[in-house]
């Protein structure tokens, strides 16, 4: 790796082992690392994002310009994805801010803290700028899209609720120091690497193929980030709106939106009484509780097989086999090399399975939990006049706003 040559940026080593003691009166001279590029390129990073997404705020709430969002959508590929190889993203690094708040010999770089917290400060104030073009993942699915085929509500409402799946299981990995599934199963960074594993390369291709046709599949049903910056986004200051005027409800910008976040008129459908809604939302809320501690205990129930993912547990159990393989694997082969003993491995193993325990029945938990908030919200039913942007499912794309006829009146 390159370094930084220039004098402020040296600093002093630290000794690793003892120094021998010299009687001759020899010094020693001082030792200097310089600091990594890695460093630097991390703050350019923070820097181009305030920037891309301020762009994007000041472009969809002043401007109404989609051209602007293309050109970040552009940037962001090339820079983000491309020359930084999708690394440290802020959809990865949920997993990091995890970590460094359940292990306490966990450091967490400001930069990464940086990259998690950004996207949501800028959500609570503009809506999901981050998406519409900041993020290389979004941004590259946008480029590609051409077409705007419609899912169904109800496919729609049901994948909507994989990402929440996702982001249980990702903290519950992180929190037990076992894998960081969404790096691991990142579908685009084989595509901005130009290499790895080919079964994440393939499933990375069929998604952009998919990308052509629907808007974003990987944004809407897939991404455990976009869910939090869709909660942030409902309270957001700003919210993103297609024209100041009033709308026509001509349903141009309803069937121009690649995501589906436009709300049409419900005002011609004929009302339920007010008695039967009431009780639906009642039965949901009462559900509520049931739903957050029945997927506590349900997938409590299932923590050692789901303890397999962690190195010594898995270890562990080809260590105990039955059946010993003729070949031994490498980390079976370090274990015996390493002169690592039965009962270290063992106390290991029964700590790792007290950590999913807790972690597993938090997921879980989490799982009932936004589930029954799905359905509460669902059976909830408002009157709508006119053509409604939902800011939660809105990524600030842009591609209403060229459809809508009010806009040379803005």
């Amino acid at each position: 790796m390159p370094e930084i040559s220039f004098a402020a940026t040296i600093l002093p080593a630290v000794a690793r082992f003892p120094k021998p003691d010299f009687t001759s009166g020899y010094q020693y001279p001082t030792i200097v690392h310089s600091v990594p590029w890695e460093t630097f390129w991390s703050w350019v990073d923070i820097g181009l994002l305030v920037v891309m997404m301020s762009l994007v705020a000041w472009a969809v709430h002043r401007r109404r310009s989609r051209g602007v969002v293309v050109g970040v959508s552009i940037v962001s590929v090339l820079y983000f994805g491309f020359f930084r190889t999708g690394c440290v993203c802020s959809v990865g690094s949920i997993q990091n801010v995890v970590l460094a708040l359940t292990d306490s010999g966990y450091r967490l770089p400001i930069t990464v803290l940086l990259i998690f917290l950004l996207p949501l400060i800028f959500a609570l104030f503009f809506g999901r700028v981050f998406c519409a073009g900041v993020c290389p993942m979004g941004a590259l699915q946008e480029l590609v899209n051409v077409r705007g085929w419609r899912l169904s509500r109800a496919v729609s409402w049901a994948l909507g609720f994989i990402p929440w799946v996702y982001l249980a299981f990702a903290i519950l990995y992180a929190a037990t120091r076992s894998q960081f599934i969404i790096c691991r199963f990142d579908p685009f960074v084989g595509i901005f690497r130009m290499g790895g594993d080919m079964g994440i390369i393939i499933f990375g291709v069929l998604l952009l193929i998919l990308s052509v046709f629907v808007g974003r599949p990987f944004c809407r049903f897939l991404c455990p980030y976009g869910v939090l910056l869709g909660v942030v986004s409902r309270v957001a200051r700003r919210k993103v709106e297609v024209t100041d005027s009033k709308c026509i409800n001509c349903r141009l910008c309803h069937h121009a939106c690649p995501v589906d976040a436009i709300r049409q008129p419900n005002e011609a459908k004929v009302a339920e009484r007010r008695t039967t809604g009431a009780r639906r939302v009642a039965l949901y809320l009462l559900l509520l509780p049931l739903l957050t501690v029945g997927g506590g205990l349900l997938l409590q129930s299932q923590s050692d097989t789901l303890s397999m993912a962690h190195r010594d547990v898995w270890l562990y159990a080809q260590l105990t086999a039955d059946e010993q393989p003729d070949v031994l694997t490498a980390e079976v082969e370090a274990f015996h090399e390493m002169g690592r003993s039965m009962d270290e491995l063992e106390a290991s193993v029964q700590e790792v399975k007290k950590s999913y325990r807790l972690w597993s029945a938090l997921a879980g938990g989490l799982i009932g939990f936004v589930l029954g908030c799905k359905l509460i919200r669902l059976s909830l039913k408002r009157t709508r006049n006119t053509y409604e942007v939902e800011p939660s499912a809105c990524v600030a794309c842009g591609k209403c706003f060229n459809y809508c006829p009010l806009k040379s009146q803005l």
